[in-house]
């Protein structure tokens, strides 16, 4: 075995044992292991209400389905996109940080808003905690210039069996209004690789789908490298007419964290274009600054946190992060004394979705309301309540100023 190879060697001699550790309290632990503390060193200083960004870093990727008129190439572009945002969404950090880093479990009502400006206009992104039993983060995504809009929700489930395994559950919706076009996206199973290295990274598995109202619908199977072949996150993608798999209209193989190529038919060779995700540039997320921020605001909640485990201080990181669970426990009480719920900023419950309704059987899509507090959509009335409140402060301070 090479030295790079080792039990532990992503690990400094100094955490070995601590990691150790924690890799047998996994092994015996029953039920969410998002509950589990993580070694301080494992911590990242991010909220998992943040990762919702990460749909949206290529925003003229993210659009250019919009400027396609032949529903067929429209299907072809959304599939590229969501392709294009595996990389982002689950080998970022592990890149960035050395090894993939336990985030911060976002309390309820913990909002990040951002937004992309480029040649693709702006972009803009609510993300939103809507839950907290089960945890579940909602988001909108929305380039008004281009007309494309993004929406979703997402829990997660982990448990261990010989390694951690992710269940995602939930949802996105890819909504281009002006073709009256909307696509049904399912999220990837995951499972994290290298634990008894101490270096773990993300690993998709199984398979998802998206599927369009305009009738085509593209499924993509992941692998990853195995014990004697294969390549490090590795996929296949097809796309079809909705109901006759067989014929397959394109193929994308490759690797999500490196290069893909798409091809024309169900024959190798002809080759009608490329993604090469190591060498497409990612566009800043410009959030406002902390002390503009409101109090749910991510960065702002969590900065003291987030200050503590920049310093590997894990006394202030603990007092600190009960600071905010017991200010939440104190809400919830509250607000059960007084028979209220707490109020979503951003999203509501639905009963029913025409989205989910039509396209959810098509995939073999169901739901799982009990396992996400319910249906979440993005509510109008409620952004433009809280545009409007904040328009107002804003006057107002340039009156008193």
């Amino acid at each position: 075995m090479a030295t790079n190879e080792k039990e532990g060697a992503g690990v400094s001699a100094q955490n070995r044992g601590s990691w150790s550790a924690f890799l047998k309290s996994i092994a015996s632990f029953s039920g969410d292991l998002s509950s589990l503390t993580a070694p301080p060193f494992i911590l990242s200083s991010t909220s998992l209400v943040e990762f919702s960004s990460y749909w949206a870093e290529h925003p003229s990727i993210f659009v250019a389905p919009a400027q396609e008129s032949d529903p067929k190439k429209r299907a072809l572009l959304v599939l590229k996109w969501f392709l294009s945002t595996l990389k982002q969404q689950y080998a970022s950090r592990s890149e960035k940080f050395g090894n993939e880093k336990k985030p911060l479990n976002p309390f309820l009502g913990e909002l990040f808003l951002g937004k992309w400006e480029d040649e693709a206009g702006t972009t803009e992104l609510v993300s939103e905690q809507v839950s907290h039993h089960p945890p579940v983060t909602a988001y909108h995504i929305s380039n008004k210039k281009h007309g494309v809009y993004l929406q979703g929700y997402n829990a997660q489930k982990a448990s261990f069996s010989r390694t951690i395994n992710v269940k995602q559950i939930g949802h996105a919706v890819f909504a281009i209004p002006a073709y009256d076009e909307t696509y049904l996206i399912t999220l990837p199973n995951l499972h994290i690789e290298g634990l008894i290295f101490g270096s773990p990274f993300v690993e998709l598995n199984d398979k998802t789908y998206i599927t369009s109202s305009s009738g085509y619908t593209a499924k993509i199977d992941y692998s990853g490298k195995g014990w004697l072949s294969g390549k490090k996150n590795s996929f296949t993608a097809t796309m079809y007419p909705t109901g006759k798999e067989k014929e397959v209209l394109y193929i994308i193989t490759g690797q999500w964290t490196k290069t893909f190529e798409i091809t024309e038919g169900a024959k190798k060779g002809n080759v009608i274009d490329n993604y090469d995700a190591e060498a497409s540039n990612t566009t800043p997320l410009t959030i406002a600054p902390i002390e503009e921020q409101d109090p749910y605001e991510s960065r702002r909640a969590w900065q003291k946190v987030a200050a503590g485990i920049a310093i590997g201080d894990m006394d202030i990181t603990g007092e600190e992060k009960t600071k905010i669970e017991e200010e939440q426990r104190e809400l919830r009480r509250q607000e059960k004394a007084e028979g209220r719920i707490w109020e979503r900023r951003y999203f509501s419950l639905v009963e029913d979705d025409p989205v989910l309704e039509t396209l959810g059987p098509v995939i073999g899509l169901l739901p799982e309301a009990d396992k996400t507090g319910g249906i979440w959509r993005f509510d109008e009335a409620k952004a433009n309540a809280v545009l409007s409140t904040k328009t107002t402060a804003t006057e107002k301070t340039e009156l008193t100023a």
